[in-house]
């Protein structure tokens, strides 16, 4: 079983009119104003996935801080899940600081979605008013043992649409501040598991967190699958590609280029993310 835990998808009329949906949306915009910036669907995406050998996706659209947005969006994942019940996983996606956030998130838990995420912070990076918002939503994927999946990026290095500025700190605090939830920190959760080979403490917090590999290619060399590995545990890494950013098998070449076994390659590309689900 070979499951890709981040792919982004979005309904035909944001695919084919996205500058009607930059008011407001100041990220969406900054991510997405390039005609490079490819938007598909889940027809596009499952014919990716028959191409690469990819069985299930786990897909969410975009953060969007107009709540109407949101909804169109999150009912679209809904849409597409019982739609392909066998290939999709829906996580809800919106603008936690939303005063309706929570009772949304709600509304599609109980629709049959499996968690929350990608939630992104662009703009702030994940400071107190964030971690604020983020509580009640937290707390209520704690309660139906849901994963969160949390845009992180390393804090140094080239600039690139996206990068919000946060800290190893911040994100190390948000993990404190959650200790019962399952979370997924995107794009190597910005570096901080390396610091899982510290003696004291952050063994302990960071026990319920997990990394996924989304945008790898773009950002490390290929050592990075056998570093992380080594210092955080290859069961606590879960293939993302970012789709349509990138293609699944990128990432699996790079991982047997980085020499790992093929049983650490079954627990990255699916197995890992199967007990997860």
């Amino acid at each position: 079983m070979v499951i890709d835990f981040h792919t982004h998808i979005f309904p035909k009329d944001i695919c084919e009119h996205r500058d009607n949906y930059f008011p407001g949306e100041p990220e969406f915009r900054l991510l997405y104003d390039s005609p490079k910036s490819r938007l598909m669907g889940a027809t596009e995406l499952i014919s990716t996935m028959d191409e690469q050998g990819i069985d299930k996706s786990v897909v969410f659209g975009f953060p969007w801080n107009r709540f109407e947005t949101a909804q169109f969006q999150n009912d679209y994942i809904l849409e597409v899940v019982k739609t392909h019940p066998d290939r999709l996983i829906g996580f809800c996606c919106l603008n936690p600081s939303h005063p309706y956030a929570t009772k949304e998130v709600d509304r599609c838990i109980q629709g049959g979605l499996k968690g929350v995420g990608e939630l992104a912070f662009y703009q702030s990076g994940i400071d107190e008013p964030v971690l604020d918002a983020l509580s009640p939503i937290m707390s209520l994927c704690a309660e139906n043992r849901l994963p969160v999946l949390i845009h992180t990026n390393e804090p140094i290095g080239h600039a690139y649409p996206g990068k919000a500025p946060m800290t190893l700190s911040e994100i190390y605090r948000m993990v404190q501040r959650f200790p019962h939830n399952v979370i997924i920190l995107a794009h190597w959760g910005g570096g901080l598991p390396f610091y899982h080979l510290l003696k004291k403490e952050v063994k302990k917090v960071l026990e319920n967190v997990y990394v996924d590999t989304a945008a790898s290619p773009f950002l490390y060399d290929h050592a990075i699958y056998q570093v992380a590995a080594a210092a955080f545990g290859y069961e606590k890494i879960l293939l993302g590609s970012d789709f349509p950013l990138l293609k699944p098998l990128r990432y699996i070449d790079e991982m047997k280029k980085a020499g790992l076994q093929d049983e650490q390659i079954r627990a990255i590309c699916g197995e890992n993310a199967a007990k997860l689900l």
